[in-house]
């Protein structure tokens, strides 16, 4: 067997393998969401509009319900804001209750047109809570902000920003034509708080930074690098080829009952580690997606995706004994359980598809409440799961089976 054939998985084209097929997929979630916001349910033939409003979004990429009775809040990405609620809703198409980066509810633009400032975003993506507030990746412009204590009103400025020297800054790498610092971004994509460190999936240098605390003051630098062997490269899988730890377009960071996991989408798979590193560069020791560290391929070069393959994983997080991953590209989510991590092991959970071997952006049909086109996020707080479902400009709020 050639290393190309090595890499090809176990989804069949264009029938079923017997041992899969067999085995019914376990349901994600539950049936339906309890609430839709920013887009419809269920959408008429017509495409409908994408006007700023209190209760629209614009491929959304990120959200974070706070706690279990809220806050929730919104990385509007298309309208290069934030949208807040109180509490979350019950019931669709909700307006917001706060909004950051616009002047008001119906104008957007790339930092509200104006300049660069503690309460302008141009692109927001990853959103998370840290301590008792809350962090968002700015993507382009290429920083992390960090408010202190959660807004609770519009337009209330950040404290502390990441990967620039201010808040009026916004170059990639600082500015910087080639290699990276310990302290600038690329198009910082996703940020996650764990266990009393952040993480920074830094798609655009092909890495993911780790501060050991909160950060507390202006462009403050990471203390670990994953991805690349030191703080300086920023190559494509480290300028080498693929491997336990290279990355191509990092997104997603989660914990997994104290494992690290990292959504690498432009190498098709999840890295997860056995811990949170301490050294730069360290290897992964499992891989999701891929039947080892060397393969890359979407749905391991097949055309028909599998319960262990995935095209462009982005959104992760993790409850318990399951791995929850919004497998992008397949418009689809996966749940993996512990008792199954391995490298190369099958999901055994699904949803927004029928079964595994289907794919689709919205089952290749009119867009329904329980099917996605394109998530990019997936965050779970308790039982409920919200999906920043990007293809159909629509978050949803679901709840996890009892």
């Amino acid at each position: 067997m050639n290393a190309k054939q090595a890499c090809i998985g176990s989804a069949p084209a264009p029938g079923f393998s017997a041992g899969q097929a067999a085995q019914a997929p376990l349901p994600l979630l539950t049936s339906e969401p309890f609430a839709v916001l920013g887009g419809e349910r269920r959408p008429g033939i017509a495409a409908a509009g994408i006007k700023a409003d209190r209760a629209s979004c614009f491929s959304p990429r990120g959200a974070i319900l706070i706690k279990e009775k809220g806050p929730l809040w919104l990385a509007d990405t298309g309208h290069h804001r934030l949208l807040g609620w109180k509490h979350p809703p019950q019931s669709d198409r909700i307006p917001a209750d706060w909004v950051i980066g616009q002047a008001d509810f119906n104008t957007e633009g790339r930092n509200a047109k104006g300049a660069v400032a503690a309460n302008t975003l141009n692109v927001p993506a990853g959103i998370c809570a840290v301590g008792k507030g809350m962090a968002v990746a700015d993507a382009w412009n290429h920083r992390i902000l960090i408010w202190k204590a959660l807004p609770e009103d519009n337009n209330v400025p950040a404290d502390i920003v990441l990967g620039q020297n201010d808040f009026t800054s916004a170059g990639a790498n600082r500015g910087r034509t080639t290699g990276a610092f310990n302290n600038s971004f690329h198009w910082p994509y996703g940020v996650a708080w764990k266990e009393n460190h952040l993480f920074v999936a830094d798609a655009g240098n092909r890495r993911v930074l780790i501060w050991r605390d909160i950060p507390k003051r202006n462009g403050q630098p990471a203390a670990v690098v994953l991805g690349q062997h030191d703080f300086n490269c920023r190559d494509e899988n480290a300028g080498g080829q693929p491997g336990p730890m290279s990355m191509r377009w990092p997104h997603g960071v989660t914990l997994w009952q104290g494992r690290l996991c990292i959504s690498d989408a432009g190498n098709n798979r999840i890295m997860i580690w056995r811990g949170i590193p301490v050294d730069n560069g360290a290897s992964c020791d499992y891989a999701l997606g891929q039947t080892d560290m060397n393969c890359v391929d979407h749905n391991r070069s097949s055309y028909r995706p599998s319960a262990d393959s995935l095209n462009m994983p982005y959104g992760i997080d993790a409850r318990e004994d399951w791995l929850l991953v919004a497998d992008t590209a397949n418009s689809r989510l996966l749940g993996w359980h512990i008792d199954d991590l391995e490298t190369g092991a099958a999901a055994r959970a699904l949803s927004g598809q029928h079964n595994f071997y289907n794919k689709g952006d919205n089952r290749w049909q009119p867009a329904r409440d329980d099917s996605f086109c394109w998530p990019y996020g997936l965050q779970i707080t308790g039982s409920t799961v919200v999906i920043s479902d990007s293809g159909n400009n629509r978050i949803s709020l679901w709840r996890l089976p009892a």
